[in-house]
């Protein structure tokens, strides 16, 4: 599994997350020791002993208190202060536990489960002024915050590398994609929605110094306000500015308005796409010219690349014909190897809505031409897939249960319609017909959910068709608003797995042989096109369909041009470097501007749990930071350590929630206590002690959950 990918990031983030418990319970325990309380232990974890250390005792396996009782014949907790030092033995026991979920500070007259637990000793907790408790009960919360303004401190002054605010992919459909700019008439921006290459400047007023910042602020959105987005773009000459409101992605339960980050020329060399990316160089025969994952795309024909998007610029201006590409290997990786290949365009093609399809959908549109969509086809398994000997990569679905010849969103459908259990299906394999029956798995525990463990993809090489698309959904470039717009296919009688013979009588061979055709008949303005189909019933009846091509038709396929072969996510995130320039007072400012929003932030992310705009399932619990550090440690020291932070002010900030249990709860308690003159009572303090163990329980169950669907899922 990917959580073990690398023993050593795993390593530094359990030693990163322990540090962090470690100085909160220091807080405590060095507050106690100012209050002059007697702590019985100090401890990193929950549950039984590991291992502990006393002076007097040394280090023990398990716990010292049995060599406490052996030597003195009482419980550390009754032996006096002088009794103590008789025997020439500390008051605290330093244990480390099995369960690494946290920490505590055992102090005499004090505990969180037992509320009724008191002392008359003079140096028991409750035998201290109010004040003195609240600096104890504070004083682990403000370590971490103080920690995380160290650790942003020490990241900026060296520079973090973040995911620039430059957006790369724009959703078709989604607020992104249509939303009309506020400058439109005022200044003729005729472009609707953010493009490819936009760096968003602020949201909200809020400046958005990285990618980051863009998915959080629409994340804490409301889908119901419209969030205002401003935007600088190349060549025009102020920034431009958008208002929309962000939708709910089935995708990733989060709100968002439909965009991905910019990417560099660098391919990733991430073990867990390495797999998908070494597949996509063998199809695209790259791999036999040398190019391997982890190389940086420096040129093509000759001009050199800073970005994706430069690259997608130049593919879609090429008017199909091959590129040289210059591929180099960083010198970082012990090689300086640079080779050149050859890459073929592809042609890009027309986002077919589904008529009512909301923006959040996962499927809400197809990709083809003019309503003719092609067939779905096996990418690739799935590590561990249940149909490893049964489907193949290359295989072509012609039928999946009932559904003949499917289209990508009938195919995803199926699964879940179908549930665990034995699938039909027919597919095309080397030109024959193959029938197979696929197992359908459930994966999940809490919430599981049916896969078969491939990755579709369009087969865009073979020339067969899905079943027809003859109304797709439109919106009105002027008013905004979506209506049904019949493609030419509507009342033709068109079967879905018909082989594609010839577009105007040139033979096609694959799907770029059909969109040349279509594209050369936009250009001379027809009005009109052929094409030849063979059905896929027996003996194959030969029809030629006459399709109709109205001006918007046209307009359509004239926007149309040639695309990378390399998609934009198959490379690395486009950076950004935030660094306080070596002025150490710069990064300070930083390094408090980051906590104090961090701090705001994890109380908004609350308020969007009860509001239901952040679901539980983005939750994470130590397991899943341990796997979300290991990716992190990738990406340089400097990063860990501002993730460090991160995880740092969450801590506080959960800590002081006014819940129970928690330190913010006993806060409570004792300004309840300051203001009635006495604290509340022991059977309330039971069953909010129990309601607080109860909470906390179920968000370790759910977020353990979520740990373990993410790593495996």
């Amino acid at each position: 599994m990917s959580l073990f990918s690398s023993g050593f990031n795993m390593l530094l983030i359990i030693l990163g997350f322990g540090l962090l418990i470690f100085v909160h319970e220091l807080g405590h325990f060095l507050a106690a020791k100012w209050a002059g309380i007697r702590t019985l232990g100090f401890s990193i974890g929950f549950g039984p002993p590991i291992c502990s250390w006393r002076k007097g005792i040394g280090f023990r396996a398990g716990s010292t208190y049995e060599a406490v009782r052996e030597r003195t014949g009482k419980h550390p907790g009754e032996l006096t202060d002088e009794e103590l030092a008789g025997y020439g033995l500390g008051e605290t026991e330093y244990s480390l536990r099995w369960l690494p979920l946290g920490g505590f500070v055992k102090m005499l007259g004090q505990d969180d489960v037992d509320p009724s637990a008191s002392s008359a000793h003079p140096r028991s907790f409750n035998m201290q002024s109010i004040g003195a408790r609240m600096v104890v009960i504070s004083a682990g919360g403000v370590m971490n915050l103080l920690l995380a303004a160290v650790l942003f401190v020490v990241a900026f002054s060296a520079g973090v590398r973040f995911e620039a605010p430059i957006i790369g992919i724009v959703a078709p459909g989604t607020p992104a994609a249509t939303t009309v700019p506020l400058e439109a008439d005022s200044r003729g921006i005729e472009a609707i929605g953010l493009q490819p290459g936009d760096r968003i400047l602020s949201i909200d007023g809020e400046p958005t110094n990285t990618f980051g910042d863009v998915l959080i602020a629409t994340a804490m959105g409301r889908p119901d306000i419209d969030l205002r987005i401003v935007v600088e773009r190349e060549g025009v000459d102020a920034p431009i500015n958008f208002e929309m409101a962000p939708v709910k992605s089935e995708v990733s339960g989060l709100l968002g308005i439909g965009v991905m980050p910019a990417s560099s020329t660098r391919l990733i060399d991430d073990p867990e796409a390495i797999e998908f990316i070494t597949a996509e160089l063998d199809r695209l025969g790259l791999s036999r010219q040398g190019v391997k994952p982890g190389m940086t795309l420096a040129s093509v024909d000759g001009r050199p690349l800073s970005n994706w998007e430069s690259f997608e610029t130049i593919s879609r201006n090429s008017d199909g014909r091959t590129l040289e590409t210059s591929w180099v290997m960083e010198p970082a990786t012990g090689t300086d190897a640079r080779v050149s290949a050859e890459l073929e365009p592809l042609p890009e093609w027309e986002q077919l809505r589904y008529v009512g399809a909301s923006p959040s959908m996962s499927v809400g549109y197809e990709q083809g031409l003019l309503g003719l969509v092609p067939l779905v086809q096996i990418g690739a398994l799935t590590e561990g897939s249940p149909n490893e000997g049964i489907l193949e990569p290359g295989d072509v679905v012609l039928r999946i249960g009932r559904h003949q010849a499917p289209r990508m969103r009938t195919f995803r459908d199926a699964i879940p319609a179908h549930g665990a259990g034995l699938l039909d299906m027919s597919v095309l394999r080397e030109g024959k017909r193959v029938d197979v029956q696929v197992r359908i798995m459930e994966s999940g525990i809490l919430d599981p959910r049916p896969v078969v463990g491939v990755n579709p993809v369009y087969a865009w090489d073979v020339p067969r068709i899905a079943r027809p698309m003859v109304a797709i959904e439109t919106t009105d470039p002027k008013t905004q608003e979506a209506g049904e717009t019949p493609t030419p296919l509507a009342g033709r009688d068109v079967m879905g797995g018909s082989i594609l013979l010839a577009v105007d009588g040139h033979s096609i061979e694959e799907w770029t042989d059909l969109w040349e055709g279509l594209h050369a008949a936009a250009v001379a303005g027809r009005d009109s096109i052929s094409i030849e189909l063979k059905a896929p019933t027996p003996g194959g009846e030969v029809q030629v369909v006459e399709l109709p091509l109205d001006a918007g038709s046209r307009s359509r396929l004239l926007e149309l041009g040639w695309s990378p072969p390399i998609p934009l996510y198959y490379f690395e995130p486009l950076y950004v470097v935030r660094s306080a320039g070596g002025n150490p007072l710069n990064a300070i400012s930083m390094g408090l501007q980051e906590t104090t929003k961090l701090v705001v932030l994890t109380y908004l992310t609350i308020d969007r749990l009860f509001r239901g705009t952040v679901g539980v399932e983005q939750l994470h619990g130590p397991l899943g930071i341990v796997h979300l550090g290991t990716k992190v440690a990738d990406r340089g020291f400097t990063y860990l350590l501002f993730f460090l932070g991160l995880i740092s002010v969450n801590l506080a900030v959960i800590n002081f929630l006014p819940l129970p249990i928690v330190d913010g709860g006993l806060f409570l308690y004792l300004v309840y206590e300051k203001i009635k003159g006495r604290p509340p009572s022991v059977g309330f303090q039971n069953g909010a002690a129990i309601a607080g163990l109860l909470l906390i329980a179920t968000a370790f169950v759910v977020t353990f959950y979520n740990d373990i669907a993410r790593i495996i899922g």
